[in-house]
């Protein structure tokens, strides 16, 4: 029996109402925070309430080097010129053959920038895109 590293990840992958836009090599923002508010019990000097408020998630940036995917990030990009459409989204953490590691689901997905590579014909460096996206919250 093989035994597979359950924390290593090659690429992710993102699917946009299950529409692929590709693979990516890198992926951060993957994260969510509950805000807490705390209140004081009179009397009880030893113990503070923490109540829950609100839950905020951080934009994700995907990256990855230039492919012929960018042109399914550009279309969706440009679909918001026409009218904002929330879809879903799901974003795969895989494995170098192809076996998946993880994956999030994402509720009500939001184009927020998208940065071309620097082409410059003096650097040898590999010309990279980022795509940040906005959420309101994972599926599962």
């Amino acid at each position: 029996m093989s035994r597979k590293d359950p924390g290593s990840s090659i690429w992710f992958s993102l699917a946009i109402d299950g529409e692929s836009l590709g693979y990516f090599n890198g992926c951060e923002g993957l994260s969510t925070q509950v805000v807490v508010e705390q209140r004081q019990e009179g009397g009880n000097n030893g113990f503070v309430w923490q109540l829950p408020t609100r839950v905020t998630y951080s934009n994700i940036r995907l990256t990855r080097p230039l492919t012929p995917d960018t042109a399914k990030v550009a279309k969706w990009i440009s679909s918001v010129q026409t009218g904002i459409q929330r879809p879903t989204a799901q974003i795969s953490a895989l494995r170098a053959d192809g076996s998946l590691v993880a994956r999030w689901g994402l509720i009500d997905v939001l184009p927020v920038s998208w940065q071309g590579p620097s082409l410059d014909p003096g650097s040898a460096s590999v010309a990279n895109e980022v795509l940040e996206i906005a959420h309101h919250g994972f599926t599962d």
